[in-house]
């Protein structure tokens, strides 16, 4: 337990010595502008200091003794800073001003160390308070941790060659190790033509209404990139159990029908398909969470703890996004809280470096027109999903609107496109948007390749 009297990290060295350099070194400020800010110096007349300063900075005004006396002086924090004997004295006491940016890196680690004290007392007051929500409460935590997590990442400009030469740095697609693959295949010929593959730090939107394959695509993509690249995929199913996904895996790599496979009414060939397609899923990387009441935050953690337990993770898959939980902070604004999970999943896959596949529900807006093909504007709840999301997809089957019946009395020279399904690349943040056809089995839970691709949509 830390004592109440004992003082938070800090160096005033540290921050007097930036201070300083900026005083005697012109280009001091552009080089520790990137890396600290005001709110980080503990000393209030070091903050003050340097937030006249930086204002100098920002008007192209020469910073010196004269110039930041007479902006603490504008601001009234002259006398409290300790005058002009104050900057002269840290002038006087600065070894050199080479490597501000040494500097400046200490300053701002512990001030990143009295951010965490500050989250960590807020985390105490949270389980001093109790109560029945503690689901709640650690969802509150673990955005307390993920938020803190985020304000690290600091952004500068870099000049264009460093990613260029990362670009030809990077792994290529058929790398044999999981967490150094490139880009993930989907295992579809057409949609990796489409895509390029799914690309790390990616956030994907898989979006159909209810009953039309999302599930069964998702565990498609899983199987594909675990089976054609050794990927390690964690998989999140907050709608279904991990039993229930299991035997659609096992149903669509065996061939054998879902229903007779649930059922344990299989022939003596089906058996031995399934206990064959059994050895090979059972090698795969595949991991399922099948908890009911996730928040980003666990699942931030959740693959943290996975990646060092395995040596990295590859693609993530959740389905699906409108059943995760934001942690309780916008209970009366469905709205808002899909926001901040779809926000907080795009993060996630910035922060983890994988490709993130999240399924989405439409509203009931194709159900009301026609054709009844999805749009942008039909994700249900909120446009930010379509605002952070890299790709969106939909699937769409027009035997999901028509009877076989209906179809043959109004297309008697076509057959009925049972299974038949448009995948619709609607956005496609870094590429071409397009359609690709793709067959649906729906007795062994199963995409195929229909080797047919549509134009670029508009």
């Amino acid at each position: 337990m830390v004592s109440a009297d004992k003082l938070p990290p800090f160096d005033v060295e540290a921050e007097e010595a930036i201070i300083a350099s900026v005083l005697v070194d012109e280009d001091a400020m552009a080089r520790v502008e990137p890396i600290v800010q005001p709110e980080d110096f503990y000393r209030d007349q070091n903050r003050w200091a340097f937030e006249a300063a930086l204002e100098l900075w920002s008007r192209s005004e020469s910073i010196n003794q004269v110039t930041l006396a007479h902006e603490l002086s504008r601001r009234g924090h002259l006398d409290d800073a300790g005058g002009v004997p104050f900057l002269a004295r840290i002038v006087a006491d600065l070894a050199t001003p080479v490597g501000v940016e040494h500097y400046a890196g200490i300053v701002k680690r512990d001030a990143m160390y009295r951010t965490m004290i500050a989250a960590g007392s807020q985390i105490v007051q949270l389980a001093y308070q109790g109560g029945p929500d503690l689901d709640g409460a650690i969802a509150r935590a673990e955005n307390m941790i993920m938020t803190l997590r985020q304000s690290q990442r600091t952004g500068d400009l870099v000049p264009l060659r460093q990613y260029l030469d990362e670009f030809w740095e990077m792994p290529g697609i058929d790398a044999p190790f999981a967490g150094t693959i490139g880009s993930i295949r989907t295992g579809f010929m057409d949609l990796d033509t489409l895509l390029g593959g799914l690309h790390r730090s990616d956030l994907v939107v898989l979006a159909a209404r209810p009953s039309v394959g999302k599930s069964s695509l998702l565990l498609n993509f899983a199987r594909n990139a675990a089976v054609g690249q050794n990927a390690r995929v964690a998989l999140f199913t907050i709608e279904m159990a991990g039993e229930q996904l299991a035997q659609r895996l096992l149903a669509a790599e065996s061939g054998v029908d879902a229903s007779r496979l649930r059922l344990g009414q299989m022939n003596e060939a089906e058996e031995r398909r399934a206990m064959a397609a059994t050895g090979e899923l059972a090698g795969l990387d595949i991991y399922i969470d099948d908890s009911s009441n996730v928040t980003v935050g666990q699942l931030h953690a959740k693959l943290r703890r996975l990646a060092q337990q395995i040596g990295g993770v590859d693609l993530v898959l959740i389905d699906y996004l409108q059943l995760m939980n934001g942690g309780g902070r916008f209970r009366d604004n469905r709205v808002q809280e899909v926001s901040e999970i779809s926000r907080g999943l795009k993060m996630l896959a910035r922060e983890l470096d994988v490709p993130v596949i999240a399924a989405a529900q439409l509203s009931r807006a194709p159900e009301m027109r026609q054709p009844h093909i999805p749009m942008l504007s039909d994700l249900r709840e909120s446009g930010s999903i379509e605002q952070d999301a890299d790709v969106v997809m939909f699937i769409y089957r027009e035997d999901i609107y028509v009877t076989r019946e209906e179809w043959e009395s109004r297309n008697p020279l076509d057959p009925y496109p049972e299974g038949i399904t448009r995948l619709i690349v609607a956005k496609h943040r870094n590429g071409p948007t397009g359609v690709v056809h793709l067959r649906f089995r729906n007795n062994l839970s199963r995409f195929e390749d229909l080797m047919v691709i549509e134009e670029e949509i508009a």
